[in-house]
């Protein structure tokens, strides 16, 4: 037969078996959710048992942001290389790792180390599982699954919040919270084994021994007929690099997609790593600063919903567009600090509103952008330099809060980066016509 798998996919209604390949993804990045936020959650206990002060906070808050960076831009790579599957089951093991060495720190080297190692692993995760996610989702589900994908990053860190709030209160000990996460991404360990086949655009892109078999097997469970042979390769595929990334077809809308990114995320860690710090230094415990941030992260989850929602019925772009100027005026309102616990939760959701607003909307634009031989390697590329480049804002926020500089400013300056964000994606049709 010389139909291409690809298309039945793409013009079919999902099969169960491909709403739980989204699920599980979606559950995965649930899980990096509250890995990365883990750190926000222990700051308050880490910096009053070493007594370190809020400068070098910002290195021990941003040091997973460095390993996302290089997870995503190398990792990435290699799921366009070898397979989604192979990387996403490797990242598990890595995060698991690093999560239990976090947990058995006892001192800020040890812990820096773990959280370049849990870095590395979820970096590689979201890159691989936002391609999975794009190539099991037919046409008209795409958008809204990939941008799904995402707010199971806001899902894990709201359930996540809540154990980490409550671990608090019992225990006292930061390192509970660690060990936690380890426990949880251990135990999805085997459901990935037994859950996510290996991407068909994948085995079609990458054609290596056997394609032909492993795709009529996930065909069949599909209820697809099978295939004879695979489709011809496309004279203009793209090679998996990241040179290819700055050939002439694709060099403009990475730049502006990997500044956009790099300017909305280092906005997003603003309020998701300094909130329970700022709530914590104006007076209040270290469960109620975890209260504060789970509302935050109330407001990333509705964000994120909302935009899955939305673009199944319209561009994503526009609405992207305005969330994030929308996103630096509610980023002022939270730098205006009222000292009340409530109105302190309601503004830090409403700024992860519009925020996450941004970054999510971000997702179905890079699908869209990349195709399948590159779809890793640019997702990767994107998000790993964004994310590389937001490191550095925990440590600038710290350095300025360390000088006195006082809530409101630091905000504006952070807030600032959706406005960049935004110019951006204004700038976008001109460097690519997928949008």
């Amino acid at each position: 037969m010389s139909r291409d798998p690809r298309d039945l996919i793409a013009a079919a209604p999902m099969h169960w078996r491909q709403v739980a390949v989204v699920a599980l993804c979606i559950a995965l990045n649930a899980l990096d959710g509250f890995d990365v936020l883990s750190i926000s959650f222990a700051s308050p206990g880490i910096a009053a048992e070493w007594g370190i002060d809020r400068a070098a906070l910002g290195v021990v808050l941003s040091m997973e942001l460095f390993g996302m960076a290089a997870g995503s831009v190398l990792i990435g790579n290699v799921a366009d290389r070898i397979g989604r599957r192979p990387v996403i089951l490797g990242c598990l093991l890595v995060m698991m790792a690093g999560m239990f060495a976090a947990a058995m720190a006892n001192g800020v080297t040890w812990l820096l180390l773990a959280r370049l190692a849990t870095g590395l692993g979820i970096g590689g995760m979201l890159s691989s599982t936002s391609a999975m996610v794009a190539e099991f989702s037919n046409d008209r589900r795409q958008g809204m699954a990939s941008a799904f994908n995402i707010a199971g990053y806001s899902t894990g860190a709201i359930l996540g919040g809540l154990v980490a709030s409550a671990l608090l209160t019992g225990s006292g000990d930061w390192r509970t919270v660690f060990f936690f996460g380890g426990i949880m991404t251990a135990a999805a360990l085997p459901l990935a084994i037994w859950l996510l086949p290996e991407s068909i655009d994948s085995l079609v892109a990458r054609r290596p021994a056997g394609a032909v078999a492993r795709i009529n097997a996930t065909l069949a469970k599909l209820r697809h007929q099978p295939i004879d042979t695979l489709p011809a390769p496309s004279p203009q595929a793209a090679r998996p690099s990241i040179v290819t990334l700055f050939s002439g077809g694709y060099a403009g809308a990475t730049l502006l997609l990997t500044v956009a990114y790099f300017a909305q995320i280092m906005l997003f860690y603003f309020i998701v790593k300094w909130t329970p710090k700022i709530v914590v230094d104006m007076g209040f415990t270290a469960a109620q600063a975890g209260h504060v941030l789970v509302a935050a992260n109330v407001g990333n989850l509705a964000g994120a919903v909302l935009i899955g929602l939305a673009v199944q019925r319209s561009s994503a772009r526009p609405l992207v567009i305005a969330a994030m100027i929308v996103a630096f005026a509610a980023t002022g309102l939270f730098g205006l600090g009222p000292h009340e616990l409530t109105r302190l939760s309601i503004t830090a959701g409403i700024a992860a509103f519009f925020i996450n607003t941004g970054v999510v909307g971000l997702y179905p634009i890079l699908a869209r952008t990349f195709p399948t031989s590159l779809r890793a390697t640019g997702t990767g590329f994107v998000i790993g330099l964004g994310r590389g480049g937001s490191a550095v804002g925990p440590m600038i926020v710290g350095a300025l809060f360390e000088r006195g500089t006082g809530l409101l400013p630091v905000s504006l300056l952070m807030g600032a980066g959706g406005l960049v964000a935004a110019t951006m994606l204004l700038l976008l049709p001109f460097a690519s016509t997928r949008n």
